[in-house]
């Protein structure tokens, strides 16, 4: 797993701890996750931006869970966005390809095309073209719009669309739904779950789908 220590990623650590299939998993960021006594959890220190940091790690995985990116790209230069949130994770998962991981899980955006005219829709929809052509046996992709933290991690624009967003759920129905904000606890928790229900080759996944995982993987 790459990105647990951010908003999603630890609320997908947290659902993959409490899991009683889960026999393995191998955490991989800049700096340690404390508070980890599990015997089957193991941390290596690494530079995301660099393979040869972490590739040596890979082999015998089957899965991958990617949540790395920048928290605000708007307050980063298009370069640096570029440099984590394509090229960073492009580059872990063709390590997870060579060394035989099967399903990926990608953390992206509603929204996103290859086609956009928004810059940040354009490079995630590219990278997810060039994740389809590595051809994973199963390749996840979770497409959240606003993810609504508990608390506000970055400032009085976040503060704004924490109170705001909530209020726009009634008015976004039909093929509107997947515009509505999901906490973040959810959306962790559903791509914790998928990993662990049968699903097809590619898939994407909204504000309903999120739900529907949790409901599915509850159900004896």
């Amino acid at each position: 797993m790459l990105g647990a220590s951010g908003a999603v990623g630890s609320e997908a650590l947290k659902s993959l701890l409490d899991h009683k299939d889960l026999h393995q998993l191998t955490l991989l960021g800049r700096t340690p996750i404390s508070g980890i006594n599990k015997d089957y959890v193991f941390q290596h220190q690494i530079n995301v931006s660099d393979p040869d940091s972490y590739k040596e790690f890979l082999p015998g995985h089957t899965i991958a869970i990617c949540t790395l990116g920048v928290g605000e790209p708007s307050k980063v230069s298009k370069e640096e966005f570029i440099k984590i949130d394509k090229q960073a994770v492009l580059e872990f998962a063709k390590a997870c390809k060579n060394s035989g991981v099967r399903h990926f899980e990608l953390l992206a955006s509603v929204g996103i095309s290859s086609k956009s005219s928004s810059f940040y829709l354009r490079a995630k929809g590219e990278l997810v073209d060039e994740l389809k052509a590595l051809k994973f046996e199963r390749l996840s992709i979770f497409q959240p719009s606003m993810i609504l933290t508990p608390t506000n991690r970055y400032g009085i624009s976040q503060a704004i669309v924490l109170k705001v967003f909530p209020l726009l759920k009634p008015f976004l129905m039909g093929s509107l739904r997947k515009y509505r904000g999901i906490p973040v606890s959810v959306l962790g928790q559903s791509m914790a779950k998928n990993v662990f229900i049968a699903g097809k080759n590619y898939e994407t996944f909204h504000w309903d789908q999120f739900y529907s995982i949790i409901e599915k993987s509850n159900k004896p």
